[in-house]
């Protein structure tokens, strides 16, 4: 299901190449701060972003099982490399390569997330759908959300292994 009642539009938009989408957000996924790039492709306002989740802008092709390793992966501190499709205010797609990390505070304890977001490369993309199209029938062939996120990811594990790469060395060698 889109978010917010969002439905997707099948449409796909862009941005420049020499754009970045910026977003900070708190511990708990919520919007801190959006840039000018990030409101003009996603179409909604500031207002209408800070203190939401940053899953307002999730697709519902984007597999579940990615983002639980994208969670697991900076609330250990690591950055991540991704794909992402998000979903605009109007229920166009926008593909987008992000670099997600922690933000820490003098204490050296995490206090938020940061996440830059450029344009993907297309020859990437053409390997990246297929996994995620496999991905996301996996998650819901399952009894429940929480078991076909878990066998999902577990066959991204696998697939990992198949190609003996960490997830970071697999996206970056797209």
């Amino acid at each position: 299901m889109a978010s917010k009642g969002i439905q997707p539009s099948g449409r796909e938009r862009t941005f420049a190449e020499d754009e970045i989408i910026v977003s900070k957000t708190d511990t708990t996924g919520r919007l801190t701060y959006v840039n000018d790039v990030f409101l003009s492709v996603s179409g909604f306002t500031e207002a209408e972003l800070i203190g939401q989740p940053h899953s307002l802008i999730r697709h519902p092709e984007m597999p579940r099982c990615v983002f639980k390793l994208l969670w697991d992966t900076i609330a250990s501190g690591k950055e991540l490399f991704a794909y992402v499709v998000n979903l605009a205010k109007n229920g166009d797609h926008y593909w987008v390569l992000a670099h997600v990390t922690p933000d820490f505070g003098p204490d050296g304890k995490i206090v938020g997330y940061h996440s830059n977001r450029r344009v993907p490369r297309r020859d990437a993309l053409a390997k990246v759908q297929p996994l995620y199209q496999s991905l996301l029938k996996i998650e819901a062939a399952a009894a429940d959300r929480k078991q076909g996120m878990e066998a999902a990811f577990a066959a991204l594990g696998d697939q990992l292994k198949r190609e003996g790469k960490p997830y970071a060395e697999f996206v970056l060698g797209l």
